[in-house]
């Protein structure tokens, strides 16, 4: 059986099936690349999924496995629409995890739909009802969750980090080089540029 560290729930803010999926998608990509968590910046992970999906969830789960996280600029968001995410590393390569259709046909019969499909919130579903659909996420094998591809053709390439800023002439506020746009002559930061 699964386990998860107990941080990650309150790292999350509720208890629900999908944050300890990306958890297991995370951990598989390392061990699958043979590869600990990073610490710094040393991976990328490219999400298949967009906005308004209640499985974005996932998405904390493999931050929190990988240590690819969004405040280090170590994942986007495709927005695909797709269960699925690909770990890059610079050394050991990359591998693409998705969730297996019929695992989560499986998922979708649970109660715990039903009241998200009626926009309650997964912190207001009861305890009993949340539980029993973590219980099968805990409980399945690997094989019968996820479809995993190495992929040789996958490519990242790092953008370079700078500490140059200017101040918007504008606005008075510091904004870094890459986003200062030139108004009647003056640096200024996107928003008072009115791009």
């Amino acid at each position: 059986m699964f386990t998860l560290p107990e941080w990650t729930w309150e790292f999350h803010g509720h208890r629900c099936p999908f944050m300890p999926i990306g958890y297991r998608m995370g951990e598989l990509m390392l061990n699958t690349l043979g590869v600990a968590k990073a610490h710094d910046h040393e991976y990328f992970i490219a999400s298949e999924l967009g906005v308004g999906h209640p499985q974005t969830c996932l998405m904390d789960g493999l931050q929190a496995a990988t240590g690819c996280t969004y405040g280090k600029l170590m994942m986007e968001r495709l927005n695909f629409g797709k269960l699925a995410a690909t770990l890059w590393t610079p050394d050991n390569g990359s591998v693409r995890v998705a969730i297996k259709p019929a695992f989560s046909d499986k998922l979708g019969k649970y109660e715990f739909f039903a009241y998200r499909k009626k926009g309650i919130e997964p912190s207001q579903i009861p305890e009993p009802v949340r539980g029993e659909i973590i219980d099968v996420v805990f409980n399945a094998s690997d094989d019968e969750m996820f479809n995993i591809k190495k992929l040789s053709d996958f490519e990242h390439k790092k953008i370079k980090g700078s500490f140059n800023k200017a101040k918007c002439e504008s606005c008075g506020e510091y904004v870094f080089e890459r986003y200062v746009r030139i108004k009647d002559g003056k640096q200024v930061c996107i928003p008072c540029s009115g791009y």
